[in-house]
């Protein structure tokens, strides 16, 4: 009886150590999690001097980069899916697997955009320092390597220390959306998206934001560039409803100022309802699919729709390891421009070499 006596004493000292753990745990990161105030002025880093002018070609490109860790071996451990012969799928890392992994992808991207010598460069899930991707500071590695360019930062995941999972935890975080051109900004600001406020899911999910970034133009108007990273979690749907409902009235707004408008990026949707189910792959649709068709935006806004989408993905799936055979791959990243803007768009294909996402392309003139 001693002997149980012990082992029941000593078990509930073990509990109630957990317990308090967990307890403190949770304080601490409700002690530490904030949300981004709305309207908040960003910093032009390096400001270029050229102005933008009608009727000449411009090039931009939107990339996710995946905060340098999704080579074809990295899985997510916040996604999980379905094979279509039922069998159940998720993935299990929380970082990286090594500093020289996100060096590689990040320099991997690099060398992409050089080759494609874009006038302005949109990048989402790019990290300034975080434990997921050992501290390396993608930003400014994009400064060192793009000297020319004007960058705008502005952050969307902010986490003292997501400790899951447990054998690989997510760590503490600061990430967020970079905007870079070669042309004078004379304002950049951040809207801050309508997000979920669950108790759990608010550490999680991303302090969802877009930036609205203003170029002038030669005829007195902008050129609204938007760099835009909509909800993936989302269950229902509710937050990117209200998310695309903010963003669809500051495009309106600038347009009947006169401005041209062009929004870029992940919009985590399914651009068009033929991309949904387009790419053979093994697997069920995801739930963080949802669909962005023409008919849901502004009368005087166009979808772009890349000249090559029947063939080149922009986006696969992470809840598993990457096998072009098998993975969910559909098409969400993109541009979406006014009507005074003439278009045309190109998926690049890196065979997700350096993040999970390709980039996509964009070929515009101001009319």
């Amino acid at each position: 009886m001693k002997v149980f006596k012990k082992v029941g004493i000593t078990l509930l000292c073990i509990l109630s150590i957990l317990l308090v753990g967990i307890i403190g745990y949770v304080i601490y990161m409700q002690t530490h999690y904030y949300r981004i105030s709305d309207h908040k002025k960003l910093a032009v880093e390096n400001n270029q001097s050229s102005k933008l002018a009608l009727r000449k070609k411009y090039t931009a490109t939107t990339y996710n980069v995946g905060f340098g860790a999704y080579n074809h071996d990295f899985d997510f451990f916040m996604d999980k899916g379905e094979l279509k012969n039922g069998q159940k799928t998720h993935g299990h890392r929380g970082t990286a697997f090594s500093k020289n992994a996100v060096l590689a992808s990040t320099n991997g991207v690099i060398q992409t955009m050089k080759k494609e010598d874009p006038d302005f460069m949109f990048f989402q899930e790019i990290d300034i320092h975080s434990t997921r991707s050992h501290y390396v500071n993608q930003v400014k590695m994009m400064e060192n390597h793009f000297k020319n360019y004007d960058d705008v930062f502005a952050n969307n995941f902010h986490t003292a220390f997501l400790a899951w999972p447990l054998n690989d935890p997510h760590g503490s975080v600061q990430s967020g959306i970079l905007s870079m051109s070669r042309y004078h900004v004379t304002s950049a600001e951040r809207r801050q998206y309508p997000v979920t406020s669950a108790f759990i899911s608010k550490f999680t999910d991303l302090d969802r934001c877009f930036t609205v970034i203003r170029y002038p133009i030669n005829n007195g108007k902008y050129l609204v560039m938007i760099n835009s990273h909509m909800s993936a979690y989302d269950k229902g749907g509710k937050s990117r409803k209200a998310q695309m409902k903010l963003l669809s009235s500051v495009m309106e707004n600038e347009y009947r100022d006169g401005n041209y408008v062009i929004v870029g990026g992940d919009f985590n949707h399914a651009l068009g309802r033929d991309m949904l189910t387009h790419f053979d792959h093994q697997e069920k649709i995801p739930d963080w699919v949802s669909v962005l068709s023409q008919k849901m935006l502004p009368k005087d806004f166009i979808m772009v729709k890349a000249d090559n989408r029947e063939k080149i993905a922009t986006v696969r799936s992470t809840d598993i390891k990457y096998d072009p055979k098998v993975n969910y791959q559909t098409i969400c990243d993109g541009f979406i421009i006014s009507k005074n803007v003439s278009a045309k768009a190109h998926n690049i294909n890196t065979d997700y070499r350096y993040a999970d996402h390709n980039p996509v392309k964009l070929e515009f003139e101001l009319k």
